[in-house]
């Protein structure tokens, strides 16, 4: 058997944590996906990462890896005689090492539970990175995935088959959200149950708004006169827009709170949209302006940086 480095598949350590490893999975696999990637050789590639995951995110496949040590990329060689005994299931049972690849040895090792008393090979679980709109988050929107997932055929050999599956996301879909489609998955062999499909849904960026689980951020400019005395601004929300009063006297960096005007939470209300100030000066003055600026900075008794005079700062 060769050996496969897990680790180096996904660029992450092998003391990584288990959101590190699935930070990295999520990262390749929406990199290499098949069905999106120009990337030469994406389908291998993408392949070798759903491999590796599949391993290192179960901590009990995880330390069987682990136990093994490590080796050369590709380097021949035989797990230790005691390893199936230890990591193969319930001490009876022996894996046969010749002619088996890492992907085959970790398929039975995690299926091992399921043969007993059915006698067949459950389908294997899979998880597909998909993004959504800010929009489709707030709204709720149902995808139609287009994908290629590996299963059995009758001589229990693994083949690619297309699949078409639909997935409704309710509204209020936040990034990172793991959604789970059971029996969409890998087909069992030998009346195994059909594995599961798992969605990991990210937020596409916005040109306005920024998530944050179900609040939304929206940078506000102001200008200096808005910002010094004050102002009632239309700002745009997610069902329309609404009316907000600037205070006098706001500052860069202030968030304005509008309740319940985030995304929906599902288990009732929504979060809140923070308008943050930003205070913006033309890049350009007309006569006029520069003049009434002048007149300002005459005579206005405001100083910014007062506290870098102050004793002890």
């Amino acid at each position: 058997m060769k050996y496969t480095d897990y680790y180096a598949a996904l660029g992450v350590e092998r003391g990584a944590s288990a959101d590190e490893i699935k930070k990295a999975y999520r990262r390749l696999a929406q990199k290499y996906h098949p069905d999106v990637s120009k990337e030469p050789e994406a389908e291998t590639k993408f392949k070798e990462v759903a491999e590796a995951y599949q391993t290192l995110k179960d901590p009990e496949k995880r330390a069987a890896y682990d136990a093994l040590g490590s080796r050369p990329q590709g380097e021949e060689f035989r797990p230790p005689p005691d390893w199936s005994r230890q990591h193969g299931g319930n001490g009876s049972e022996q894996f046969a090492f010749d002619d088996v690849d890492f992907a085959d040895l970790f398929s039975r090792f995690g299926a091992r539970g399921a043969q007993g008393a059915r006698g067949g090979m459950p389908g294997q679980d899979f998880e597909v990175p998909v993004e959504i709109s800010i929009e489709d988050a707030f709204h709720g929107t149902t995808l139609s995935l287009s994908l290629s997932l590996p299963e059995y055929d009758a001589n229990g050999q693994l083949r690619r088959v297309p699949h078409t599956v639909k997935a409704r996301v309710a509204a209020g879909a936040i990034d990172g959200q793991r959604l789970r489609l059971p029996g969409k998955g890998g087909k069992g062999f030998q009346g195994g149950r059909d594995g599961d499909l798992y969605l990991d849904i990210s937020l596409k960026p916005h040109r306005l708004y920024r998530a944050t689980g179900h609040d939304l951020y929206l940078d506000l400019p102001l200008s200096p006169s808005e910002a010094a005395l004050g102002a009632s601004l239309e700002i745009p929300t997610l069902a329309g827009a609404v009316s907000l009063k600037v205070p006098a006297g706001t500052s860069s960096g202030r968030k304005l709170r509008l309740s319940g005007r985030g995304l929906p939470n599902p288990r009732g209300g929504a979060g809140d949209l923070f308008a943050v100030a930003q205070i913006v000066v033309p890049n350009a003055l007309s006569d006029q302006e520069r003049e009434s600026y002048q007149r300002l900075a005459e005579n206005s008794s405001f100083e910014p940086r007062r506290h870098f005079r102050e004793e002890g700062a």
